[in-house]
């Protein structure tokens, strides 16, 4: 009894505090199979009610939560220790949230799921950092949907770093940055990305589940900010198909919990291989690398994601993006890097519609699976991967990653390792979806075709 009333003081207090900073309404959000935050709005008189999991939903109006309009109702459970006042509007506290059954963490709820694989990392004696590079698009959307370039000067052909027109954006580019800074996650970066109109955030990592938390917000508050200008922040992964996509690069590594030294760190020259990197890093890689045909189908989700996979497309130059099931240095033909001073590893997959929670827990899980069983990466390849043939990478035993969404999910389900990770009903949730998506993708009639073959015959 006394452990409740603690629990209940605590919140009362914190409640005060919300209230002193103007809050007017909590707003507790998971997030659907997709990725995408859900939540009901509470005003902060019922706080207490609210953080205890007051609040229930009808699983089967969401989408990927596996339930039946028969089914009892879901809680959402706020964690009050990840709240965000939104910067554009203090009078809305913001908290990222698990979902509960009966009282228990829900099986189905992919925030659920990363949190049970961080504490089995933690039985290991490991803390998992992560840092997520943010990229997008910032365009305009017209009547019918069709999407442009807002500036009819963003326009080269390499438009990476361009500074001219990183500055034409900077109005929305600064709202960006100082909300960023202003919530305290150490933005350290921004600038024009490779294609038009697409720029990227660097901000510190964290530990992965608040680096997951942050994500989903990173993508709520850009969207707000291109809205107050006008324009469409998007996460669709490829857009256009003459330029490159949207990337969310996942840079990983284990931190001890006893000291938190970087497990992933070693001293000049105790790495033979020289990437700077511990042997329990290429244990790490190893468990991602044995894992990646299946992994890609929660890094890269969507129909679209696979326009971005490719080695050059429809343009002009090689696409920068990950096909193959490989590691290396700062070889971007290479699914995953240690990039140059090692101590991390870049998982390249990950494409900005990823939801990072179902991603996160699937890669650390994979991670640590190599650790537990001291597998072996192999050599780190060099090469320029892309300009090699199907023998030639055949003969270095590399294989390509999934090509489309349906080879994708074909992985995910031939694994046993998902089912060990997620749970059946998780895995197959997400399959339904997925398989749904590409069957209407595949059976739609695209522009492309009706203009190929309207006139042809």
């Amino acid at each position: 009894m006394k452990q409740n009333q603690d629990v209940f003081t605590h919140l009362t207090d914190l409640k005060q505090q919300l209230r002193a900073r103007g809050v007017k309404y909590c707003v507790g959000a998971y997030v659907d199979i997709h990725g995408v935050p859900k939540g009901k709005v509470v005003p902060v008189d019922h706080f207490e009610h609210f953080a205890e999991g007051s609040e229930l939903y009808t699983g089967y109006a969401l989408d990927g939560l596996g339930q039946g309009p028969n089914d009892d109702e879901i809680a959402s459970v706020p964690d009050v220790r990840g709240i965000i006042q939104l910067p554009w509007n203090q009078e809305i506290a913001w908290f990222p949230a698990d979902l509960y059954f009966h009282g228990k963490p829900y099986e189905l709820s992919t925030r659920v799921v990363l949190g049970k694989v961080l504490q089995e990392a933690e039985a290991m004696g490991f803390r998992c950092n992560l840092g997520i590079e943010c990229e997008l698009f910032v365009l305009r959307e017209h009547p019918d949907g069709s999407l442009e370039i807002p500036s009819r000067d963003d326009n080269l052909v390499k438009s990476c770093y361009d500074v001219k027109r990183f500055l034409d954006r900077y109005a929305w580019l600064d709202k960006m940055a100082s909300a960023i800074n202003a919530l305290g996650w150490d933005l350290y970066s921004f600038d024009h990305e490779d294609a038009n109109s697409q720029f990227e955030f660097d901000f510190k990592y964290s530990d992965a589940l608040t680096m997951c938390d942050r994500y989903i917000f990173f993508r709520l508050m850009a969207r707000h900010y291109a809205e107050e200008e006008g324009l469409l922040a998007t996460f669709m992964p490829k857009p256009f198909a003459d330029k490159t996509g949207s990337g969310a690069h996942f840079n990983m590594s284990l931190a001890s919990l006893a000291t938190g030294e970087n497990l992933f760190a070693c001293r000049p020259g105790e790495d033979p291989r020289g990437l700077g990197l511990s042997g329990l890093g290429y244990q790490f890689i190893a468990g991602i690398l044995r894992h990646g045909a299946a992994l890609c189908a929660a890094f890269a989700p969507t129909v679209n994601s696979y326009k971005r996979l490719v080695r050059r497309g429809l343009m002009a130059y090689y696409s920068w993006a990950p096909v193959f099931n490989s590691y290396g240095r700062n070889n971007r033909t290479n699914s995953l890097r240690v990039p140059m001073g090692g101590g991390r590893c870049e998982s390249r997959n990950a494409d900005s519609s990823c939801n990072p929670y179902l991603a996160a827990a699937l890669v650390f899980a994979a991670g640590l699976e190599g650790i537990r069983e001291g597998l072996d990466p192999g050599p780190a390849r060099e090469e320029n991967l892309y300009e090699l043939s199907p023998i030639e990478l055949a003969e270095l035993g590399i294989q390509e990653l999934p090509r489309s969404l349906d080879e994708a999910c074909a992985a995910f389900e031939a694994d046993p390792f998902v089912e060990r990770v997620l749970g059946r009903s998780l895995r197959d949730e997400f399959l339904i979806y997925k398989r749904e998506e590409w069957r209407q993708y595949h059976q739609t009639i695209s522009a492309w075709e009706i203009e190929r073959y309207a006139k042809l015959f």
